[in-house]
């Protein structure tokens, strides 16, 4: 009867400990007021914007990095760019890297969610044992007995979250487990991007490449010509070396713009996940860049950009482990019991009457108050504060540095728009020179320095067009990467994808 009494006393503590498990001592996330403009101050009102949002302080918005980034490189029309980050998307050691770490924080998060379920355990085996006559209650000297017995049995563990320390520490690993897809997102968009700026900046350099090689070309002619009016005595030695030495710096140039194409082609290799020496690309001068991408929203900045997610769920993270960390203070309650059979002689361990169970801790005790520690808990109380503000500026500072990212790749589209124009006018402005320099110098009525002067100005204006194109062309990357992604091509614009929010 009294074993009856103490099984029901067991299970009336363990039901008012279930009832208590409902119990979190997790603070409430305090998350960081962010003050956000209300409009880009580099945006310029581009076509397809929307209209600005009220000025003021702003609660971030629940970021929506449950969704897979968005193909947005189809918004430049090309092909071998569409095909390139396909390729990366499957062989990048980063994006390899990430979702080998996404794949441990989901691990993480199930080992967390494990603690809400008791640990059942099975065994089987023999154990031989000798106790001495004290022990046996027979007095000091008397004779000892040795004996061997069978166990076969079942154990159970299980751990009431009376006062939120599971709880809080399943938060704190789902938290983590956000972080890491959103930085796994991250890294997606940072290859893409890696991708797109390295193949425009390979195509600037093959449109480089190409002038100058015609350059070279033009060079050789003209000195090979100089060279029979020397020998002729048309014209004076020193204007046979100006042409040679124009005709050397043309060769020097182009063979420093053929190693940053070298060094171009190896790194998108790798980023492709392939050696430098088993990757090539057949040769396509840049093409003019016409996207325009409207930023949108300020605010929708913090929904769309990964790494914003990330540090918003970093936060979450360290508020959950402060949860876990109160919970240190106050007592814990671990049920564990065994229920099986032990017998002298195997042949009998499977009988009714060898039935063995135990309720209670196999040592110690079920209900355990911690009373001191020299301070461990508050350290570790404090540790985890002093992390959870360390997250929230963190995240102020991502957010910050967000905003900053975007309006550098607006004003960088901006003044390349202008300055591309201006220097095609002045590119057409130095070929009608040149050429007419030309044509005087075989009329005799000038010096030949004169058409090297015209050539060497159009020389440089055509290059500079050509780099001023490659870099709008990567501030357009650039801006994608700054908005978070999220863009599909309709026409010759792009438009921002509106994300729902996750729930």
């Amino acid at each position: 009867m009294s074993r009856v009494i103490h099984t029901r006393n067991l299970l009336a503590t363990a039901a008012i400990a279930f009832l208590l498990s409902a119990c979190s001592l997790a603070s409430t996330e305090q998350r960081p007021g962010i003050d956000i403009p209300a409009s880009y101050r580099q945006s310029g009102a581009p076509s397809g914007a929307m209209p600005a949002e009220e000025p003021g302080r702003w609660k971030p918005a629940e970021p929506a990095d449950h969704q897979a980034p968005s193909p947005w490189w189809g918004v430049f029309g090309d092909p071998v760019l569409v095909q390139l980050e396909e390729e990366a998307l499957r062989a990048n050691p980063d994006v390899a890297i990430a979702m080998a770490r996404l794949k441990q924080a989901r691990a993480l998060t199930s080992r967390s969610e494990s603690e809400r379920f008791p640990e059942i355990d099975a065994g089987f085996g023999p154990t031989r044992q000798r106790g001495t006559g004290a022990a046996a209650g027979r007095g000091d000297g008397a004779a000892g007995s040795t004996q061997t017995l069978w166990r076969a049995q079942a154990s159970v563990a299980y751990e009431v979250d009376v006062f939120g320390r599971v709880a809080s520490g399943i938060a704190a690993a789902r938290a983590d487990e956000a972080r890491q897809r959103a930085l796994a997102h991250q890294m997606l968009l940072l290859v893409q991007a890696e991708v797109a700026g390295t193949y425009f900046g390979l195509r600037q350099l093959e449109g480089e490449l190409r002038l100058l090689a015609d350059t070279v070309a033009l060079r050789e002619d003209a000195a090979a010509l100089l060279e029979r009016q020397l020998g002729a005595g048309a014209v004076a030695r020193h204007i046979v070396d100006q042409a040679r030495t124009e005709l050397f710096t043309a060769r020097a140039e182009h063979l420093a713009v053929a190693q940053q194409h070298a060094q171009a082609s190896h790194a998108l290799a790798i980023l492709l996940g392939k050696a430098p020496a088993s990757f090539s690309l057949a040769a396509k001068p840049l093409e003019a860049t016409v996207v325009q991408l409207p930023p949108g929203l300020p605010s929708a900045l913090l929904e769309r950009r990964p790494d914003i997610a990330a540090a918003e769920r970093a936060m979450a993270a360290e508020n959950a482990r402060i949860g876990v960390a109160k919970a240190a203070y106050f007592p814990s309650l671990a049920l564990t019991g065994s229920l099986g059979y032990e017998s002298a002689a195997l042949g009998n361990l499977g009988n009714w009457s060898q039935r063995t169970f135990l309720l209670g801790p196999l040592a110690g005790t079920m209900l355990s108050l911690p009373l001191f520690d020299g301070g461990r808990r508050e350290a570790e109380l404090e540790r985890a504060r002093g992390a959870y503000e360390e997250s929230v500026a963190q995240y102020r500072k991502t957010v910050l540095q967000a905003f900053r990212e975007v309006e550098d790749a607006l004003v960088a589209m901006r003044t390349l728009d202008a300055r591309i124009a201006q220097q095609r006018e002045a590119d057409a402005s130095a070929a009608r020179v040149a050429r007419s320099a030309k044509a005087r110098f075989d009329e005799g009525d000038t010096d030949y320095l004169a058409v090297v002067d015209a050539q060497r100005t159009r020389l440089r204006n055509r290059q500079s067009l050509i780099q001023s194109e490659g870099a709008r062309a990567r501030a357009s990357v650039d801006l994608v990467r700054a908005l978070g992604g999220g863009w599909e091509a309709t026409g010759t614009a792009a438009h921002a994808r509106s994300a729902p929010s996750s729930s």
